[in-house]
Formats: structure tokens, C-alpha cells, sequence
């Protein structure tokens, strides 16, 4: 059984924690940090974007290869991978602008955890049949 559509968007989370991991360089070279932030407000923001990606991308990932080797549909594990991908950019560009509550962090964290769920639950079914 092969694992192809995970892998694509395995490698599409990969991309996107370089580019949040480049922000953080950038800001650590910005305000001379080289440990932790500092007093650095956008530096700590930059930190939690690329932090919170780490924190949700592997049980994701982990779910949709779980499914994906169980036989679930193409359908769902795209549907799944495209909004995970498409709500991590949303919640990183709200979270990057502001240090409260935005609609794109807001839209965000509720499209992974809807994600998170489906795919949590398609695991469990999968089991069972």
C-alpha cells in the first residue's frame, strides 16, 4: 500500500515549517537573540508560529498515514491535507501580525481541529471495519 498522498502533503508542511523556521532566524538576527526571545515581542510571536506547526503537524500527518494505509478515501485525505495546509498559513499570517486573537488564527486553529477530528475519527473506523 503506498502512502503518496501523505508524503504530498508531508512535503508541503515540510516547506511551510522553513519558511515560519526562516522568520524566526530573521528575527533572531534582527534583535540579536540567540536563545529563547529576549523582551522581543515579534520574536517570541515568530517562535510560537513555528512552534505551533511543530505541535500539530505530526499527529496530523500521523493520522492521515494511518488512514491512508487503511485504505481511506483520496477524497478525505486531500480534502484533510488541503485545509490543514490552508488553515496552518491562515493561523501563522494572523498570529504573525498581532499578539491577540485574529480571524485568521482564529479560522485556523478551528480548521485543524475540525481536520484533527475527522481524520482522528477515520482512524477509529477504520479499525473497526
Amino acid at each position: 500500500m503506498s502512502a503518496s498522498i501523505t508524503a504530498l502533503y508531508a512535503g508541503f508542511t515540510g516547506l511551510l515549517l522553513l519558511a515560519l523556521s526562516y522568520q524566526v532566524v530573521r528575527n533572531r538576527v534582527r534583535a540579536r537573540v540567540s536563545i529563547g526571545a529576549g523582551e522581543d515581542a515579534r520574536l517570541m510571536r515568530a517562535i510560537r508560529v513555528q512552534a505551533n506547526l511543530a505541535e500539530y503537524a505530526p499527529i496530523v500527518l500521523i493520522l492521515m498515514l494511518v488512514v491512508e494505509l487503511q485504505g481511506g478515501s483520496a477524497w478525505l485525505l486531500h480534502g484533510s491535507g488541503a485545509v490543514f495546509i490552508v488553515a496552518r498559513v491562515a493561523h501563522a499570517l494572523g498570529m504573525s501580525g498581532t499578539g491577540g486573537v485574529s480571524s485568521g488564527r482564529r479560522a485556523g486553529i478551528a480548521a485543524t481541529w475540525l481536520v484533527m477530528l475527522v481524520l482522528s475519527i477515520a482512524a477509529i473506523l477504520s479499525w473497526a471495519l
